[in-house]
């Protein structure tokens, strides 16, 4: 299964978003801390404004008992009135407590302070109602024992409690606080990790989805430009990089096919200005030759003479076919299709060998052929003369390269667009691999052309088919021709 690729700009992205999380991650941090010490900043405010007011309830309420003392013992006529002056005062101070107060022990707290301040204005306030020509004994048991050691003492030990309070709040706060900053710092060190991790990872992946491909890329161009068109760029996981390899593999591919094209066409094109002329100043000649060897011929000629004839006009013959050969591979090949099936083709490419299989005795096994009727029948679309030139070079060099009363086997399979001729021969087997780019094959007869499988692989390639050569198990050669059923009129000559 081949590996999804990732782009390019799905890693940058990923890696941009990296960044912003990171940079959120320090503004929420650091947002966090600034708000935590903002409410530990209003706590603490908010608790010192209790702990002052409550002072100046307890410095007020002290003045009023010295108002108190002045009018009985100094007769003062301002007292009462600058007792009413502080009462609204202290009133004023238990308002402000109420709104800062938060929570119901705080609240319950002032309220009992109030509850208890309002007790001492009661009791106070009646003593100035009262007749001021009171006894010492009687005045001393009121201020001493009443007020001070009743509800003065009461105040103050509701006073106290009430400090208590705030100070436990102000100590939970100061340890909240710490306990905040310990965190904070803490906090701050994620971040500063993450900024390590991200740096390390940028580095890493830099250096391998970007500079290594590259690099890549760059020696693979290098190897391509000094001429070594089969050298690959390497297959990255990057997407954008995988296309810029494929797309470098690619041009060094059709390259390399225009290299090849352009060697076989200069080779075509020599040997296209050399052959007709080589063959146009060696057949005037042989016909010459031919034409006397005939003159000669005469049954009353001695048997070595007429063999000594007969040899020089089957070799002129066996030249005359050689330069024909060449000629016919150098011509472009134009198709000319029509209907015809491959039973009359193999028949018509085995008729002129029937002397040269009945000579070797071979064993020739032919395929049952399909009736025209048939689902799949061996009807074609394709050009009968070419196909049967190929057929009877190929059927030739495996009857030359077998032996005495050695099989040659023809098998047909037929499928629903193509057909697969079998040549299958037990011969020597072939001492080299056919290239189908080759101008000529290496031959093993003794006045072999070389033609005949080049001329083969280009008859299947303009008909739009292949052909392959492998060898048997147990020596000889397999030969598989594959045919469209139809041949594609627009298929080019070569």
């Amino acid at each position: 299964m081949a590996k999804k690729k990732t782009s390019l700009k799905d890693l940058l992205l990923i890696h941009e978003l990296a960044f912003i999380l990171l940079i959120f991650l320090v503004a929420s941090i650091g947002a966090i801390g600034i708000q935590l010490q903002d409410q530990s900043s209003q706590e603490s405010n908010r608790i010192n404004s209790l702990v002052q007011e409550m002072q100046q309830t307890r410095g007020d309420l002290y003045r009023q008992l010295k108002e108190l003392f002045d009018a009985y013992f100094l007769d003062d006529p301002e007292a009462r009135s600058e007792y009413n002056q502080f009462t609204v005062s202290v009133e004023s101070h238990f308002k402000q407590l109420q709104l800062l107060a938060v929570g119901e022990a705080e609240k319950a707290a002032i309220h009992d302070l109030h509850a208890g301040y309002q007790a001492f204005v009661s009791e106070t306030s009646a003593l100035f109602d009262q007749d001021a020509h009171l006894n010492s004994d009687d005045l001393k048991k009121i201020l001493n024992t009443d007020l001070e050691a009743g509800l003065f003492n009461r105040y103050e030990s509701l006073l106290a409690s009430t400090e208590r309070l705030l100070n436990q709040k102000q100590t939970e706060l100061d340890t909240q606080l710490k306990n905040s900053k310990r965190k904070s710092n803490y906090l701050l060190f994620t971040p500063l990790l993450l900024a390590i991790l991200l740096l390390l990872f940028s580095r890493v992946f830099l250096k391998r989805s970007i500079v290594r491909p590259i690099e890549g890329l760059l020696h693979a161009t290098t190897e391509i430009s000094a001429g070594n068109l089969t050298h690959k760029a390497p297959d990255e996981n990057i997407e954008e990089l995988a296309s810029l390899s494929k797309a470098v593999n690619e041009m060094a591919d059709k390259l390399l096919t225009s290299q090849e094209n352009l060697i076989r066409t200069e080779k075509q094109a020599a040997q296209g200005l050399l052959v007709p002329m080589l063959a146009h100043n060696i057949r005037n000649p042989l016909a010459s030759i031919r034409a006397t060897a005939q003159v000669m011929d005469d049954p009353n000629n001695n048997a070595e003479t007429q063999e000594s004839i007969n040899g020089i006009i089957n070799t002129v013959d066996r030249l005359e076919r050689w330069t024909g050969a060449l000629l016919a591979y150098l011509h472009p090949l134009q198709p000319q299709p029509t209907d015809t099936n491959i039973h009359e083709i193999v028949s018509g490419a085995l008729t002129p060998l029937q002397q040269k299989v009945a000579e070797k005795s071979i064993q020739l096994s032919l395929p049952n052929w399909p009736k025209s009727n048939a689902i799949y029948n061996d009807e074609i679309f394709t050009d009968h003369h070419l196909l049967e030139q190929v057929i009877y070079n190929l059927m030739l060099n495996a009857i030359d390269a077998s032996s005495k009363n050695a099989p040659i086997e023809i098998a047909l399979k037929i499928t629903q667009s193509e057909f697969n001729l079998y040549l299958m021969d037990r011969g020597s087997g072939m001492p080299f691999t056919p290239d189908p780019s080759a101008m000529s094959a290496p031959t093993t007869k003794r006045f072999g052309t070389g033609i005949g499988i080049p001329f083969a692989f280009k008859v299947c390639d303009v008909l739009g088919g292949s052909l392959q050569f492998t060898s048997r198990h147990g020596g000889g050669t397999t030969i598989v021709i594959t045919l469209p059923k139809t041949l594609n009129t627009a298929h080019r000559a070569v």
